[in-house]
C-alpha cells in the first residue's frame, strides 16, 4: 500500500514513497492518487462498461472477460475502480498469477486451484462459509484426487494447521477445515516446489467434464451462502498475466487449449492480459470478449503534441510528486519520453531524482542533465527490446520489425494487420495502442532510436527531443 499521509514528496529523497509502481488498491488509495483525467482521453471508460455488464449479469449467468493493456498502463488500478463501482452486488477476490505461482513448474491447472484456493479464504475470511450438508463431503476427496493425490496428501500432513487455522470460528467443521488444509497445501507446492512429480501434475483432458463439475460445486455453495448473508455475488479477478515470469506459449495455451474449462466455470471472473495476445496467431482461439485500456497519447497521429494527453498524465504525476521539484521544462520532457505509460514514467522520474542527488547531494530539482541520462538508460531498454527474443514465438529479424515501425510511423493503411512482427512490436512496446479508434504509433524512444540509425529526419517529430 502507498503512504497516504503528506501529500505528494516535496524533496528528492523521498520519490521513492510515492512513485512506487504498485496498483492502487484500498479506496483510500484511489481518491488520494487516481486522476480521471487520464481515462477522459484513452477514448473511454473502460470500467464503465464493466461495471454495466456486471450489473446485467447480476442474478443472472456469470460474466466473464479480458481486460488487455500494455504493462504499466494501469489495469491493476481499472481492477480496483471496478470492483469500487460495483460493491453493492460483487465481492472481489483478487489474485495473481506472477507472485502466488512457481513460474519454474508452471502447469495451466494451477490456475484453476488458485482460483478455487483463494475463494474459499476469501469465504472464510468474510464468514461466508458453507456449513453442515451444503458442503457434500465427497467434494474434497473428488477435488484432492484431482489435484495431485501423493504430493498433496503428504503436505496435508504438515500443514493441516494452518487450514484449521484459518477455519478458527467454524466450530469444528473438518469438512471446511480439511478443504482449506488441502488448498493451503497445494499453494504451497504450486509457489515454492523447485520439482514437482509428474503424476503429482499430469491431468487427463479427458476428465475435464468432472472436474469442471466438482469445482462448480464448490463454487456453487460458496455463491449461495455469500447471497444469503450479504446479497452479493463472487467475482474473481486474476491479475498479473503480462509479468514477464510467464511465457507467451504458457499464456496462450491457459486460454486456446483450455479456454472451455475456464468458461465452463460458474462464476464472474475477469482477466488481465497483455495487450499483444489478442494479436497473437491464437488469438481468435480466445474465449472471451476483450476490453482494452489504451495508452495515453503524448502524441497525435500527426506526430504533433497532444496537449490533453499529457496534461492528463501530469495531473496523475503531480498527485505524487509536486512540480518545484522539477526544472523549468523537465517534468513535461519525462512525461514524453515515458509514452505516456505511468510504470515508465515513475521509474524515469525515480531514475532522474536519484542521478541529482548521487551527482550533487545538495540538489533540489531534477535538471536537465538528470532527465537526460535517465531518459538515455531507459531508451537503451528499449533499443534491446527491439532484438531477438527467446520468447517470439518465431524469430523475427529487425529488418522487419523495422520496416513494421516505418509503417507505423508514417501511418500506412495496412499497418494494423496483425501478425508476427506486429505481435513482438507490442510485446515490447515498441508500438503502442491509443484511442478507442484503436491506432498505433510508435514509442517516442524508439522514434529516437529511427532518428539514430537514420531511417527517420533529425527533424521528424515524434520524439523526446
Amino acid at each position: 500500500m502507498l503512504p497516504t499521509a503528506g501529500g505528494p514528496a516535496t524533496d528528492l529523497d523521498h520519490l521513492y514513497r510515492t512513485l512506487r509502481p504498485e496498483p492502487l488498491i484500498e479506496p483510500e488509495e484511489l481518491k488520494k492518487y487516481y486522476r480521471a483525467e487520464v481515462n477522459e482521453v484513452r477514448g473511454e471508460d473502460t470500467v464503465v462498461r464493466l461495471a454495466l455488464k456486471l450489473q446485467q449479469a447480476y442474478g443472472t449467468l456469470p460474466f466473464k472477460a479480458f481486460v488487455m493493456g500494455h504493462p504499466g498502463v494501469g489495469k491493476s488500478t481499472e481492477m480496483s475502480r471496478l470492483l469500487e463501482r460495483v460493491e453493492d452486488r460483487y465481492v472481489g477476490v483478487r489474485l495473481s498469477i506472477a507472485t502466488e505461482l512457481n513460474p519454474a513448474s508452471f502447469k495451466v491447472f494451477d490456475v484453476l486451484l488458485l482460483m478455487l484456493a483463494r475463494l474459499a479464504e476469501e469465504a472464510d475470511r468474510l464468514k461466508a462459509i458453507p456449513l453442515g450438508g451444503v458442503l457434500p463431503g465427497h467434494l474434497i476427496s473428488s477435488i484432492e484426487q484431482w489435484f495431485g493425490t501423493e504430493q498433496v496428501k503428504k503436505a496435508r500432513t504438515e500443514t493441516i494447521g494452518a487450514g484449521v487455522e484459518a477455519g478458527a470460528g467454524v466450530k469444528g467443521d473438518s469438512l471446511w477445515a480439511g478443504l482449506l488444509g488441502l488448498f493451503a497445501s497445494a499453494k504451497a507446492e504450486m509457489k515454492y516446489a523447485s520439482e514437482r512429480k509428474t503424476e503429482t501434475v499430469e491431468y487427463s483432458p479427458r476428465r475435464l467434464p468432472d472436474l469442471v463439475r466438482f469445482c462448480n460445486q464448490l463454487i456453487d455453495v460458496c455463491d449461495r451462502t455469500l447471497r444469503e448473508k450479504t446479497g452479493k455475488e463472487w467475482i474473481l479477478i486474476v491479475e498479473d498475466m503480462d509479468k514477464t515470469v510467464i511465457s507467451p506459449q504458457q499464456l496462450q495455451e491457459l486460454f486456446t487449449q483450455y479456454g472451455a474449462v475456464f468458461q465452463d466455470l460458474q462464476v464472474s471472473t475477469i482477466f488481465t492480459i497483455p495487450v499483444w495476445l489478442a494479436y497473437s496467431s491464437e488469438a481468435i482461439r480466445l474465449p472471451f470478449d476483450r476490453y482494452m485500456i489504451h495508452d495515453t497519447p503524448v502524441y497525435d497521429q500527426k506526430h504533433d503534441p497532444h496537449e490533453n494527453g499529457r496534461a492528463a498524465v501530469q495531473t496523475v504525476l503531480e498527485a505524487r510528486v509536486s512540480p518545484s521539484l522539477f526544472a523549468e521544462g523537465q517534468m513535461t520532457r519525462l512525461i514524453v519520453a515515458s509514452g505516456g505509460n505511468l510504470r515508465d514514467l515513475f521509474a524515469l522520474v525515480l531514475d532522474a531524482g536519484e542521478g541529482a542527488r548521487a551527482r550533487n547531494p545538495a540538489a533540489t530539482a531534477i535538471g536537465p542533465d538528470d532527465a537526460r541520462l535517465a531518459i538515455n538508460k531507459m531508451r537503451r531498454d528499449y533499443r534491446m527490446r527491439l532484438g531477438q527474443s527467446p520468447y517470439d514465438a518465431q524469430q523475427i529479424p529487425y529488418s522487419e520489425k523495422l520496416a513494421r515501425l516505418l509503417a507505423v510511423y508514417g501511418g500506412a493503411s495496412d499497418n494494423d494487420v496483425p501478425d508476427a512482427v506486429l505481435y513482438s512490436l507490442l510485446r515490447g512496446r515498441a508500438i503502442q495502442e491509443f484511442n478507442g479508434e484503436g491506432w498505433f504509433g510508435v514509442h517516442p524512444l524508439v522514434v529516437d532510436i529511427l532518428k539514430e540509425q537514420q531511417h527517420l529526419k533529425p527533424q521528424d517529430a515524434g520524439g523526446t527531443d
